[in-house]
């Protein structure tokens, strides 16, 4: 199985929790690609059996600056049978915590896509035994979802 992970990160949470789901997927047997979304050509993500997406949220809500041309380029796109899921961190100070991760949870089932796990949010980096626990928790039930789709 080939898993895309596609993130944006500006102060590196988001990326670690990449990395958390990343291996924890790896001691799993899956093969796994890690890209920056920025520059990202969305289509590419049709060439792999499940996709991640994560993003942490800029200001009140919005996606991050270099998430909105691969967002765009993901709307356009016919997902129908991608098992995808996403994950974000944000801040609580902010009204819509981690509001990207719902954008782009939109974006995916508007394209077709099947959304396999809820959205994983975690304020600021995952630094406690709990945060980290549910990034494997999450890695493992796309995993689950995607073994699913690929026995029927």
């Amino acid at each position: 199985m080939r898993v895309l992970i596609v993130f944006a990160s500006m102060s590196g949470n988001t990326e670690d929790m990449a990395e958390l789901i990343k291996a924890e997927l790896a001691t799993n047997g899956v093969e796994i690609d890690m890209e920056e979304m920025d520059g990202y050509n969305a289509s590419e993500l049709l060439n792999y059996d499940g996709v991640l997406i994560g993003s942490y949220t800029w200001g009140d809500g919005d996606l991050p600056y270099e998430a909105e041309d691969f967002a765009e380029e993901l709307a356009e796109l016919d997902l129908t049978g991608v098992i995808a899921a996403v994950f974000g961190s944000g801040d609580r100070v902010y009204p819509a915590f981690c509001e990207a991760v719902h954008t782009f949870e939109s974006i995916l089932r508007n394209s077709g896509a099947t959304v396999t796990a809820k959205g994983l949010e975690i304020e600021f980096d995952p630094n406690t035994d709990e945060e980290r626990a549910a990034c494997r928790s999450f890695a493992n039930t796309f995993l689950t979802a995607l073994k699913q789709r690929q026995t029927v």
